[in-house]
């Protein structure tokens, strides 16, 4: 006995593969080849699901790349223009004060205050609380109640 697996794709919908040896809704089929043939379909289904997640993670990757150049092009463009500001507010100020050093060391030293400023800001709101993902440990914790159907977990407690 000869056994011929050949799939082909339906003309009418393309995504569902049938056996090439009998066509489909003829009746003949049974119970066995039904279960090859949905299981052969799922695999083929998950192979373009994969497929997919792989082209649409490699176009997002290129897309983020960009945007990283792009960014860190214009963090070096804002800290030159930055620099260049600063130094033109210590001239004024130092022209105003009739001392252009002092003027500048002014300038300087009141960036590096409110830079520590931001910095000590941002390191506070920085803590480890904030980094747990408490939405998804939620989320995984009612994941066995809603498999059992119940989605109001919480009002049984």
């Amino acid at each position: 006995m000869i056994r011929d697996d050949t799939r082909t794709a339906d003309v009418h919908e393309p995504h569902v593969l049938r056996p090439a040896s009998r066509p489909a809704g003829t009746g003949d089929e049974n119970v066995v080849d039904l279960l090859k043939q949905l299981a052969g379909q799922g695999s083929h289904l998950a192979e373009q699901q994969l497929a997919l997640i792989k082209a649409e993670i490699r176009e997002s990757t290129g897309e983020l790349k960009t945007a990283a150049g792009a960014m860190a092009g214009a963090a070096i463009v804002g800290l030159a223009g930055l620099g260049v500001t600063l130094l033109g507010i210590g001239f004024l100020v130092g022209q105003a004060i009739h001392n252009v050093a002092l003027g500048t060391l002014i300038v300087g030293i009141v960036s590096l205050v409110l830079a520590y400023i931001m910095y000590r800001t941002a390191a506070g709101k920085m803590s480890a609380a904030n980094l747990s993902p408490d939405r998804t440990e939620r989320t995984l914790q009612r994941t066995p109640d809603a498999l059992r159907g119940d989605l109001n977990p919480e009002n049984q407690r």
